[in-house]
């Protein structure tokens, strides 16, 4: 039992405390008597209860600790008080911040969430990094650039996203002779019926996997742009509908630069995430020839063992649910403060759109649902910040020339911006 300080002015049998357990986590907590009936906020899992009354047994000037139960408090209740590090119960200036016990709606998608990475575990290992993102800016509305070496799995993490969320997905292989008419479809003539029918291309399905994009030349880039942002195709005068959700996953080589063109800014910004795939780790890599060991038809293994967990109207249903996730307007300023100085910080010849803001908004709202909480916090932004803004910038010629790395940049640029207490 913690030693709780006594404010000034209260009675020494008021300093014993109330000790009761977070109904959110199951932490004991303790606070003083005379804060009995109080809403307190939990250290660990920031859930807001009502902390218990005195009741008969339980006199103020009694002289045995009091353990009983809490009961759930009111969401943004005026008299919250957030326990501080030394167990007292500290006034909330803004009432605001306090929040609620996860509500049914942040409790499905953090369930949902949960389900689906637990699925896409069994056939793929590693990779934390990617999964979560990738989710995340699926079920933000975004897109996702992966810059990894070949063989890492991207395809099979296509393969088990398309099962387990009950989507279709597909898979691009760019060339140099790739046309823009190969990716949306044209218009065919039917010898049967004397007249043009559109055939539609490899981008009519929900997860769509494009391996190595830049070995295609600028215009076949371009024939990218609309589906990704408005999630339709137009040919011949006539807008042909993609059907929602749709995910671009997206592959690019770092190490080879011979026939390969650079994406162009523009294709580069709709991108929400660039997510740097590394080699898996010891153990990790370790697993992967275990599961190997056996040579498993790995289709055979996904049909069978990989089970589907939701389908495309529950996707959307989430969505709209990631969105009412609660950002404080401090928050707001906080991103609003990193995506600007990127645009003149030193090393940087160019910085991020008003579009990074908006990634790392949407972002950091999907993210604190898949942790759920209905509300963000400073700690989303920052996990996010990386792939959504690496992509955006670029270094100087100077940078460049001492070797300087984006990453390592981007960091020591969130390190010097103030972040918010919420």
């Amino acid at each position: 039992m913690t030693d709780l300080s006594t404010p000034g002015g209260l009675p020494d049998h008021a300093q014993l405390p109330i000790e009761f357990r977070c109904q959110t986590c199951g932490r004991l907590l303790s606070i003083n008597r005379s804060a009995a009936g109080q809403s307190v906020k939990c250290p660990d899992c920031n859930g807001v209860m009502r902390a218990p009354g005195l009741g008969e047994n339980q006199r103020l000037d009694s002289t045995e600790p009091a353990r009983i139960e809490a009961t759930p408090a009111a969401a943004r209740s005026d008299a919250a008080a957030v326990l501080s590090s030394d167990g007292q119960p500290a006034k909330n200036a803004e009432a605001s911040q306090v929040q609620s016990p996860p509500s049914a709606r942040v409790r499905r998608t953090k369930e949902l969430y949960d389900r689906v990475v637990e699925q896409i575990r069994k056939i793929y290992i590693g990779q934390d990094e990617l999964v979560e993102g990738t989710l995340c800016a699926l079920f933000s509305g975004g897109h996702v650039l992966i810059e990894s070496v070949p063989g890492l799995g991207k395809t099979l993490l296509v393969c088990a996203l398309g099962k387990v969320l009950g989507c279709k997905f597909g898979r691009i292989q760019f060339t140099a002779d790739l046309m823009p008419s190969d990716l949306t479809g044209a218009p065919i003539f039917n010898m049967k019926s004397q007249d043009f029918e559109f055939r539609a291309g490899p981008v009519f399905t929900q997860l769509l996997l494009a391996d190595e994009i830049n070995r295609s030349p600028a215009k076949t880039h371009a024939a990218l742009l609309e589906i990704m942002q408005e999630y339709q195709v137009t040919v011949d005068r006539v807008r042909h509908k993609i059907e929602r959700p749709f995910l671009v996953m997206a592959t690019q080589n770092p190490i080879e630069s011979e026939g390969t063109y650079n994406l162009p800014e523009a294709q580069l910004d709709r991108f929400m995430f660039k997510i740097v795939a590394e080699y898996p780790s010891e153990p990790e890599e370790a697993a992967v020839l275990k599961m190997h060991r056996a040579q498993i038809d790995l289709q055979k293994h996904l049909e069978a063992n990989i089970e589907v967990v939701t389908n495309p109207e529950e996707i959307l249903q989430v969505t709209d649910h990631c969105r009412e996730t609660i950002v404080d307007d401090r928050l707001l300023d906080y991103i609003n403060s990193l995506v600007r100085l990127t645009r003149v910080w030193p090393q940087f010849h160019m910085g991020a759109s008003p579009r990074a803001g908006i990634s790392l908004l949407h972002g950091a709202r999907t993210l604190a649902a898949f942790r759920g909480r209905d509300y963000a916090v400073p700690d989303d932004v920052v996990d996010i910040a990386l792939p959504a803004l690496r992509h955006r910038v670029m270094l100087t010629a100077e940078a460049e020339v001492e070797g300087h790395d984006v990453d390592e940049l981007l960091r020591n640029l969130m390190r010097s911006v103030e972040v918010p207490r919420l």
